[in-house]
């Protein structure tokens, strides 16, 4: 991994590659991620954030700058605020030598990756996370989102950035509790791919995975490399080889995470919500024979110790279980889960019995009338 003092690049490798540049201080890489020629940038924006957009605009002089302000968290995630955002660009005359840029955590990103992937078929777009969670999750991959009354991220489009800006410097204003959440995505890469993940998380004191922890930039560059190596192997989630879920493994413990999301009107972050759904994947996958029962003890210590939640029983089983039926991994009537045989051995299970689906939410304290 790099140095303290240096920016590294991580390249994903797929039909379109771009670059992740990850350091401290480095937003003025900002235009050098843009593709040339373009004259026209639109920021897409959350309210909360409004106090960077003078500084953050400066680093674009030259170019003519809208600014399109969005609501915060998983508001922005709607249709509505999408047609807005169109009609603005609309507006403005935005053509397809224009760019996007979002400044914002997840759900920013994933909402203005589809503004960008939808407008005229494809303009290209920058993503500037300022969360952890959106560093390594969110801001990698091309997915882009906005939720339904049916569920989360179910309308979306793949569309790759032309780059990604992560300057870890942004999150040192983070709440600690927001530090954390990014955490849920960290530790489910170490899991699903890289054991070293793990090591750095049960070998540190989590209090000292600050902003400028060298610790926490290993865990954001291993993170992201994961992500980059998996969704250029697998862009679309059409499967890996060799039993290999593909891109699907990312989606670990998410299946029951969506469904908790949805079931708090996403009131619950979404890696304490990943956290909770890693531990129930964990508890299915042992129930099943395929997992042993110690890497279950260790899914609950990892999470748990850098304060994430690994109980729940926020909502009645039946009601999670309509929404997981719904989630796009799910094939007809039979629900298909991303679990591990062991650690970086993630394969699919396709159709477990209800009795360990009940017994292993009931195992996180749910449920289960």
């Amino acid at each position: 991994m790099s140095a303290p003092s240096e920016s590294s690049v991580i390249r994903v490798a797929t039909a379109s590659p771009y670059d992740v540049v990850v350091g401290h201080g480095v937003l003025d890489r900002l235009r050098d991620l843009l593709p040339s020629g373009v004259q026209r940038v639109a920021i897409i924006c959350p309210e909360a954030l409004e106090d960077l957009l003078d500084p953050f605009a400066d680093l674009l002089e030259g170019l003519d700058v809208i600014v399109l302000q969005v609501p915060d968290g998983e508001e922005a995630k709607h249709w509505e605020v999408a047609a807005a955002c169109w009609e603005s660009l609309g507006e403005e005359g935005f053509t397809r030598s224009d760019a996007v840029v979002t400044l914002g955590g997840g759900a920013t990103t994933d909402l203005g990756g589809f503004v960008a992937a939808t407008w005229l078929r494809g303009v290209a777009v920058v993503h500037v996370p300022t969360t952890l969670l959106a560093m390594v999750d969110a801001a990698v991959g091309g997915k882009t989102g906005i939720n339904t009354p049916a569920g989360k991220n179910l309308v979306g489009s793949f569309h790759e950035p032309a780059g990604v800006l992560c300057d870890l410097a942004l999150l040192a204003t983070l709440p600690p509790e927001e530090l954390v959440a990014g955490l849920g995505e960290v530790i489910k890469c170490g899991f699903i791919a890289d054991p070293r993940i793990l090591e750095l998380v049960e070998q540190n004191d989590p209090a000292s995975l600050t902003a400028d922890s060298p610790v926490l930039r290993e865990l954001v560059e291993r993170a992201i490399a994961v992500k980059a190596e998996v969704v250029a192997g697998d862009l679309k989630e059409q499967g890996g080889t060799g039993g290999h879920p593909g891109r699907e493994a990312l989606n670990y413990g998410h299946t029951l995470a969506h469904a908790i999301e949805k079931s708090t009107d996403y009131s619950i972050r979404h890696g304490e919500a990943v956290a909770i759904g890693c531990v129930y994947v964990a508890e299915l996958a042992s129930r099943a024979g395929v997992l042993p029962a110690d890497l279950v003890t260790r899914h609950r210590a990892a999470f748990g110790r850098v304060g994430l939640p690994t109980s729940w029983d926020g909502a009645d089983f039946d009601a999670l279980l309509a929404t997981m039926r719904v989630d796009k991994k799910s094939r007809g009537n039979q629900l298909r889960f991303v679990v591990l045989e062991d650690v970086g051995r993630p394969v699919v299970l396709a159709g477990p019995s209800e009795e360990d689906l009940r017994a292993s939410y009931a195992a996180l304290g749910g449920s289960v009338s």
